[in-house]
C-alpha cells in the first residue's frame, strides 16, 4: 500500500509518502508545498492544490491520510484559514478519485510516540527512528506528514475502511 500523509498549511503543507510492504514502511519521498505568504488567499490554495495534484500524479498513493481539522478556543480564525488548505488537498484527492482518512492529531502523536501531547521535536525523532533516517525530517511539518501516514499505516491494519473527511 502507497501512503500519502499530508500535514496541512496555508504557508507550508508537508506531505511524506511511504510505502507499506511486508510490515516495513520505506520512504518514496517527503517534502513540502509552499503558498506564497504574502500571496492572496484563492492564489495560496490554488498552489496548495496544484502541488498535491502534481504528487498525486507523480507517485500515484493508494490513499490519503491527512491530520483531521481541529480549533483552539483562543485562535478560531487558524482553523478557518487551515480548512482552506484542507478542503483544496481532498479536492485534489477527490479528483484523483483516491480516499481520504483523517486522524486527530492526539491520536497521530499517541500511535507515533506514546504521548498524545508529544512536542514538535519528539515527533522528529520518533519519525527518524521508524524509518531509519540519518537526519531528523525538516522543516517539522515533512515529520508531521510521514507521521500521519504511518499512523494511517499502523492502524488500518485494525480497520481498513476510510472515513469521511
Amino acid at each position: 500500500m502507497r501512503i500519502l500523509g499530508i500535514d496541512p498549511g496555508l504557508n507550508t503543507t508537508g506531505y511524506g509518502v511511504l510505502d507499506f510492504t511486508a510490515r516495513t514502511p520505506k520512504l518514496i519521498e517527503a517534502g513540502v508545498v509552499r503558498g506564497k505568504s504574502n500571496a492572496e488567499l484563492p492564489d495560496r490554495v490554488k498552489e496548495i492544490h496544484d502541488g498535491v495534484t502534481d504528487i498525486i500524479a507523480t507517485l500515484k498513493p493508494d490513499v490519503l491520510a491527512i491530520e483531521q481539522l481541529y480549533s483552539h478556543y483562543e485562535r478560531p480564525t487558524t482553523a478557518i484559514l487551515m480548512g482552506h488548505a484542507r478542503g483544496v488537498i481532498i479536492l485534489a484527492a477527490g479528483q484523483a478519485g483516491i480516499p481520504v482518512v483523517n486522524y486527530p492529531a492526539t491520536q497521530i502523536k499517541k500511535t507515533i510516540t506514546g504521548n498524545g501531547h508529544a512536542a514538535k521535536w519528539q515527533m522528529q525523532e520518533a519519525i527518524r527512528n521508524e524509518l531509519n533516517l540519518p537526519t531528523v525530517p525538516e522543516p517539522p511539518d515533512v515529520a508531521d506528514a510521514l507521521a500521519i501516514a504511518l499512523c494511517h499505516a499502523y492502524l488500518s491494519r485494525i480497520t481498513t475502511t476510510p472515513t469521511s473527511a
